[in-house]
């Protein structure tokens, strides 16, 4: 199989001929070719300094010197709703953006499956553009007017799909953060009634144009996931298992939802031997991947972040290459 069809394979539960390699460190294999849009040439930033800049939705990002991290929002341009009919949003229908994605298709002479990464940010853009306790109150004190800005981030993930689409995409990745350490950082009720509808919308239309729709969310996310599936989500990308136990997220969502993970990055990763990390990278491909399908691999990119070693980081992308490579012929 190219990579291409291996991971539709995989993510349709159709029977790959070897787990599929997502994202991994230099010297390994990848099934995926990553491109995302670039900046709007009509767009200029009020502010730009090493530690201070402003992102197109108007936020103001602020971090210390020598910060090596994204910083915190420090000025929310959408305080009041009072704002929302004027408010300047970006332009992501504009096909000048996507021209250095363009050319990485068109090199793309491995047939890898093009992931293309969309402004797709339900909560954290509503907290960057709200501030953190109004996006987690607009719920029960403003509900009319978060579903209208919800549908507005839905237009511009929309305008972004079908760009990505017309120049030959395969799938969408966006990511939002739904957990804390031990439950959701919702109820699954406001979820459901809030979020999932902006969800389907654009997952539905991604389905429409040919493409499948992942998500990175990381934190306690098992009471969410019936609302994605139901929103049309085809692959969960998470870092953690063990807070929600593996075996009970195969049990309950393997066979519907495709998942694309790392050894879980706090616990066994950090804290394991290697043949604990090479014992959890098999049990991910036994649990996930028993569907026909159903699992994709992947290594953790910030690995000195969460006290990954080159041994443990080498352990585990060595076993889902040489075990997940076999696992199908089995």
């Amino acid at each position: 199989m190219t990579s291409k069809q291996r991971v539709k394979k995989a993510v349709r539960f159709g029977g790959p001929d070897r787990v599929p390699l997502g994202r991994m460190p230099d010297g390994y294999p990848t099934d995926l070719l990553t491109i995302g849009p670039g900046e709007d040439p009509n767009w200029r930033p009020r502010v730009r300094t090493a530690t201070q800049w402003e992102d197109e939705f108007g936020s103001i990002w602020t971090r210390l010197e020598d910060d090596v991290t994204m910083g915190q929002v420090t000025e929310h341009p959408l305080g009041d709703y009072a704002m929302l009919e004027d408010f300047r949003w970006p332009d992501y229908a504009n096909p000048a953006r996507y021209e250095g994605a363009r050319e990485k298709v068109g090199n793309n002479t491995e047939d890898k499956f093009v992931l293309a990464g969309v402004p797709l940010s339900l909560i954290h853009r509503l907290e960057y553009l709200r501030g953190h306790q109004a996006a987690w109150t607009d719920p029960y004190e403003h509900p009319e007017q978060l579903r209208r800005l919800l549908d507005r981030l839905a237009d511009i993930a929309i305008d972004a799909i079908d760009n990505f689409a017309e120049l030959g995409a395969d799938g969408i990745l966006s990511c939002d953060d739904w957990g804390l350490q031990d439950r959701p950082m919702v109820s699954p009720r406001i979820f459901n009634e809030f979020w999932v509808p902006a969800y389907r919308r654009i997952y539905r239309h991604a389905h429409k144009r040919g493409l499948l729709n992942f998500l990175h969310s990381c934190g306690h996310i098992a009471g969410l996931l019936d609302g994605f599936i139901d929103a049309e989500l085809d692959v969960i990308q998470m870092d953690q298992q063990e807070n929600m136990g593996m075996e009970m997220l195969a049990e309950r969502f393997g066979g519907r939802l495709c998942f694309w993970c790392p050894v879980d990055i706090q616990q066994t990763m950090s804290r394991g031997a290697l043949e604990d990390i090479r014992a959890y990278a098999r049990a991910l491909i036994d649990n996930f991947g028993r569907f026909n399908g159903g699992f994709i691999a992947q290594w953790y990119a910030s690995p000195k972040a969460v006290g990954h070693t080159e041994e443990k980081i080498r352990a585990m992308c060595d076993e889902f290459v040489h075990y997940g490579g076999e696992f199908y012929k089995r």
